[in-house]
């Protein structure tokens, strides 16, 4: 692909996307990194499990131990990239500059095809607050195509490295049912930041895409954080959430949810299970999800309803 990084390629040179062109980048690097094993696909097989009116999608994983080994040990070009992979993000999984302020990075390990993280450009922890250039990376990303923006607030919430990222996967979640699950138990239509009826402490609000912009995107979410008792805490890199939480982020909606824990069980649960999406490693946690019910377990990891 012209322009496309390759091992030698300084970072600070890689030019933002034209609009239009990100889908393609995404598509021809992949392809690419693919072929020179940057990234790696994780297989999954596709269950679904109906609980309160929604067919959650359950990915069982096959070969989730390739990455757990790996994560314990050196890149495959030998190279110790150390605790910080961001920090240079890796030359071949890079796609374009987002922003001034963040880089678009195929999620190495990715179970979605055409993962995107939306990395910031210099190290911010990942449970300092989102700002307004958070926002224009992510919605100048959500405008290219049909998409689900999610963030994971701190480990606690799902979050696997500590360096800012948002992150971006197409639409739809799953074979089958609605693109993103969680939208049949979500109200069609509001016109105040509240609460959307999910059996857990939560809050939702609608969008409208030719209104919104990074400065409208950050005040909702603030509002969100507000309504669900996540203060701004100050600290020496900025200021901190008091809780760790999710965030998912369409074009037409935005729904926080703060987290009480990661796992149910030994579940790990991030952003994605609000959308209605799991990933389980071996059948006996299939198993769990099937017998205590996906929203059950959503209700367990999240703060009970205020």
């Amino acid at each position: 692909m012209r322009g496309s990084p390759s091992k030698d390629t300084d970072s600070s040179r890689i030019p933002s996307f034209r609009p239009g062109t990100l889908w393609s980048r995404i598509v021809e690097r992949s392809r690419l990194a693919i072929e020179r094993g940057a990234l790696r696909n994780i297989d999954t097989e596709q269950l679904f499990v109906t609980e309160a009116g929604v067919e959650f999608v359950v990915r069982a994983v096959s070969n989730l131990a390739r990455k757990e080994k790996h994560d314990r040990t050196q890149h495959a070009d030998g190279a110790d990239r150390g605790p910080n992979p961001f920090s240079p993000p890796e030359p071949e999984l890079l796609v374009a500059a987002a922003s001034d302020s963040h880089w678009a990075v195929l999620n190495k390990f990715n179970v979605l095809d055409h993962h995107l993280l939306l990395v910031t450009r210099k190290f911010e922890h990942q449970e300092t607050l989102l700002n307004t250039s958070d926002f224009d990376a992510l919605w100048r990303c959500l405008n290219e195509y049909a998409g689900l923006g999610f963030y994971n607030g701190g480990a606690v919430a799902g979050a696997s490295q500590a360096h800012k990222h948002l992150q971006l996967v197409p639409l739809p979640l799953a074979d089958k049912g609605p693109p993103i699950p969680i939208e049949t138990a979500l109200p069609t239509a509001r016109d105040d930041v509240g609460p959307a009826g999910l059996p857990f402490r939560h809050a939702f609000a609608t969008l409208e895409p030719t209104a919104t912009n990074a400065d409208a995107l950050h005040e909702r979410y603030k509002n969100l954080l507000d309504k669900t008792g996540i203060t701004a805490l100050e600290g020496n890199d900025g200021m901190r959430q008091s809780m760790p939480y999710n965030l998912l982020v369409t074009r037409e909606w935005m729904l926080l949810v703060p987290r009480s824990r990661e796992c149910f069980d030994t579940i790990s649960v991030n952003a994605l299970g609000f959308a209605g999406s799991f990933f389980v490693k071996e059948s006996r946690q299939f198993r769990i999800i099937e017998q205590t019910g996906p929203m059950s377990v959503l209700s367990a990891v999240a703060l009970p309803s205020r």
